[in-house]
Protein backbone atom coordinates (compact mmCIF):
# COMPACT_ATOMS: atom_id res chain seq x y z
CA UNK A 1 0.00 0.00 0.00
CA UNK A 2 1.39 3.37 -0.99
CA UNK A 3 1.11 6.31 1.35
CA UNK A 4 0.24 9.57 -0.28
CA UNK A 5 2.53 12.35 0.76
CA UNK A 6 1.88 15.95 -0.12
CA UNK A 7 3.65 16.87 -3.30
CA UNK A 8 5.80 20.00 -3.11
CA UNK A 9 4.43 22.93 -4.99
CA UNK A 10 5.76 23.11 -8.53
CA UNK A 11 6.62 26.75 -7.88
CA UNK A 12 8.61 26.11 -4.69
CA UNK A 13 12.14 25.46 -5.90
CA UNK A 14 13.88 26.31 -2.64
CA UNK A 15 13.34 25.12 0.92
CA UNK A 16 12.75 27.50 3.80
CA UNK A 17 15.99 26.23 5.37
CA UNK A 18 17.99 27.04 2.23
CA UNK A 19 16.43 30.48 2.01
CA UNK A 20 17.05 31.21 5.69
CA UNK A 21 20.69 30.21 5.33
CA UNK A 22 21.17 32.38 2.27
CA UNK A 23 19.48 35.37 3.89
CA UNK A 24 21.55 34.97 7.06
CA UNK A 25 24.75 34.86 5.04
CA UNK A 26 23.75 37.91 3.00
CA UNK A 27 22.89 39.92 6.10
CA UNK A 28 25.87 38.99 8.27
CA UNK A 29 28.70 38.76 5.76
CA UNK A 30 29.07 42.46 4.99
CA UNK A 31 29.19 41.84 1.24
CA UNK A 32 28.81 44.66 -1.24
CA UNK A 33 26.12 44.34 -3.92
CA UNK A 34 28.50 42.73 -6.44
CA UNK A 35 29.64 40.10 -3.94
CA UNK A 36 26.06 39.48 -2.79
CA UNK A 37 25.03 38.94 -6.42
CA UNK A 38 27.84 36.39 -6.78
CA UNK A 39 26.59 34.61 -3.64
CA UNK A 40 23.05 34.51 -5.05
CA UNK A 41 24.39 33.22 -8.36
CA UNK A 42 26.34 30.49 -6.56
CA UNK A 43 23.28 29.57 -4.48
CA UNK A 44 21.26 29.08 -7.67
CA UNK A 45 24.04 27.31 -9.58
CA UNK A 46 24.54 24.70 -6.84
CA UNK A 47 20.84 23.89 -7.14
CA UNK A 48 20.98 23.50 -10.91
CA UNK A 49 19.73 26.96 -11.89
CA UNK A 50 21.39 29.79 -13.74
CA UNK A 51 20.94 33.52 -13.39
CA UNK A 52 22.31 36.52 -15.21
CA UNK A 53 24.73 38.60 -13.14
CA UNK A 54 22.75 41.72 -13.97
CA UNK A 55 19.49 40.18 -12.71
CA UNK A 56 21.20 38.92 -9.55
CA UNK A 57 22.57 42.40 -8.77
CA UNK A 58 19.12 43.89 -9.28
CA UNK A 59 17.58 41.43 -6.85
CA UNK A 60 20.04 41.88 -3.98
CA UNK A 61 18.14 44.65 -2.17
CA UNK A 62 14.78 42.93 -2.55
CA UNK A 63 16.17 39.66 -1.26
CA UNK A 64 17.99 41.16 1.72
CA UNK A 65 15.08 43.26 2.91
CA UNK A 66 12.12 40.96 2.23
CA UNK A 67 10.47 38.06 3.99
CA UNK A 68 11.38 34.49 3.12
CA UNK A 69 8.29 34.32 0.92
CA UNK A 70 9.33 37.46 -0.96
CA UNK A 71 12.86 36.11 -1.19
CA UNK A 72 11.60 32.80 -2.63
CA UNK A 73 9.47 34.64 -5.19
CA UNK A 74 12.38 36.83 -6.26
CA UNK A 75 14.75 33.88 -6.65
CA UNK A 76 12.15 31.92 -8.60
CA UNK A 77 11.83 34.85 -10.99
CA UNK A 78 15.60 34.90 -11.49
CA UNK A 79 16.30 31.19 -11.74
CA UNK A 80 16.36 29.43 -15.06
CA UNK A 81 17.00 25.72 -15.51
CA UNK A 82 20.42 24.93 -16.89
Amino acid sequence: MEIDSPAPSAMEKFTATDLSSLREELMQSGLDSWQAAELISSFLNVRGYGVSNHAARGAVAAIESGSLTAMREELEKLAFVM
